[in-house]
């Protein structure tokens, strides 16, 4: 406990630190030692190291769990009675994120008063808007390798969950095979511990870097929008988790922010959710209480379709754009916001920057110029950090309200 501790504050101190000496090397005038050395040299290697060795693991993680959680929850009714219960929790957290941030940026108008002179020099990369069908149909893969290979995250948790349920109905037969993934999945949580180990020097270059090529002053212009989104990230974290919490769940709020704080930590330096599935997964298990079963079922699947910061980050930038436009928002427009950003987050990778590439579908759902997404790519990583650990901490509430109702939280745990 001591140790966890220990990594807890290294973590904490580094992300301070990162931010202290990005500022510091973002002053520095311009030399090959400022960007060769420290920019595109100590702290990109000490950041893409700690991400690539996270994302190392995290397909096999992600695979290998997701098929003891389906197989070891034993009872096929209850396995489906969660299943429901998780992507309902997701989608209406998401959905209210939403609304959450489209009621801010009416309100609070984000976009007013900027100067457009810089967008038309921005390239603006635009992902094509893909039919709902599409999206459905596609989940299913046509080739488990290649889905693998590609890191496609929702492909993969389909057919980790296929194979989970099959186990379960082939039962006592498939008695070693449950062992072998059992034991792999002794093996993948320790390398994620050694991956660990190397958490508060990547987080510190992660950091470092995003400040010393952004500084201070690039959030001045729109620095507006910047806040708007983190009061919409606080509003829903506090106000919307700490009700569920309380509400559902009958459980302390403070007690839970404290245990998952590394968690969010570790998202807000790495702007990535699946990258932060290790850490979330150790933490809802060993501090928070909640059996493996449900923890490694309902983590990973939040990873890919559970996106509620994302979604505030869109409808945020929905009213900024318009607003800078000097465009108006029908009412019917702000609902397909709604329903357009509440089903794209379900395909929406959980990696950094994948979140501004879908909001060009939900600027697109309402006839929005795109080239205002070239505005907001500026200062996304920014924006990204945070928004990201409001996603993995909706993921750890959803899965601790479930594992309360299922008999699956260890009460004595989560109150130490």
């Amino acid at each position: 406990m001591v140790k966890k501790r220990s990594l807890t504050t290294k973590i904490l101190v580094s992300l301070v630190l990162g931010l202290i000496v990005g500022i510091i090397v973002y002053q520095l005038p311009a030399s090959s030692f400022k960007e060769t050395v420290l920019i595109n040299g100590i702290f990109q290697l000490l950041g893409q190291v700690f991400l690539r060795a996270i994302m190392m693991v995290v397909i096999p993680l992600v695979f290998v769990s997701l098929v003891n959680g389906a197989a070891n929850m034993g009872d096929i009714k209850k396995l489906g009675r969660v299943g429901v219960k998780t992507i309902i929790f997701y989608l209406t957290t998401t959905a209210l994120a939403v609304t959450l941030a489209l009621a801010l940026g009416y309100f609070l108008k984000p976009g007013s008063g900027l100067d457009m002179g810089s967008v038309s020099s921005v390239e603006v990369t635009v992902a094509e808007k893909t039919p709902l069908i599409q999206v459905l149909y596609e989940m299913i893969p046509n080739n488990i390798i290649a889905a693998m290979a590609n890191g496609n995250m929702l492909q993969i948790i389909i057919f980790a969950l296929v194979t989970g349920v099959a186990l379960s109905i082939i039962g006592d037969r498939a008695k070693t095979l449950l062992k072998i993934f059992d034991e792999l999945n002794e093996l993948v949580m320790k390398l994620v511990e050694i991956v660990m180990l190397f958490a508060p020097f990547g987080v510190f270059g992660l950091i470092a870097r995003t400040f010393s090529t952004a500084g201070y002053s690039a959030m001045i212009p729109l620095l507006k929008f910047i806040l708007v989104v983190y009061l919409g990230l606080i509003i829903h974290m506090v106000v919307v988790y700490g009700f569920l919490l309380k509400g559902l769940g009958k459980l302390s709020v403070t007690k839970f922010f404290k245990k998952f704080s590394p968690a969010m930590f570790v998202a807000f330096s790495t702007a990535s959710s699946s990258a932060t599935i290790p850490f979330s997964l150790d933490i809802c298990e060993n501090k928070i209480g909640i059996s493996k079963d449900i923890a490694s079922f309902t983590i990973p699947l939040g990873a890919t379709v559970n996106m509620d910061g994302t979604a505030i980050m869109q409808g945020v930038a929905t009213f900024f754009v318009a607003q800078v436009y000097g465009m108006d928002l029908s009412f019917s427009a702000m609902l397909t916001v709604i329903l357009t950003a509440t089903l794209a987050s379900i395909g929406t990778a959980g990696v950094p920057g994948a979140g501004t590439i879908m909001l060009s579908m939900v600027l697109q759902s309402v006839g929005l110029p795109l080239e205002g997404i070239g505005l907001i790519m500026g200062i996304d990583r920014i924006v990204d950090m945070g928004r990201t650990a409001v996603n993995v901490t909706g993921d750890a509430v959803c899965t601790t309200i479930i594992a309360k109702q299922e008999n699956e939280l260890n009460e004595e745990i989560f109150n130490s």
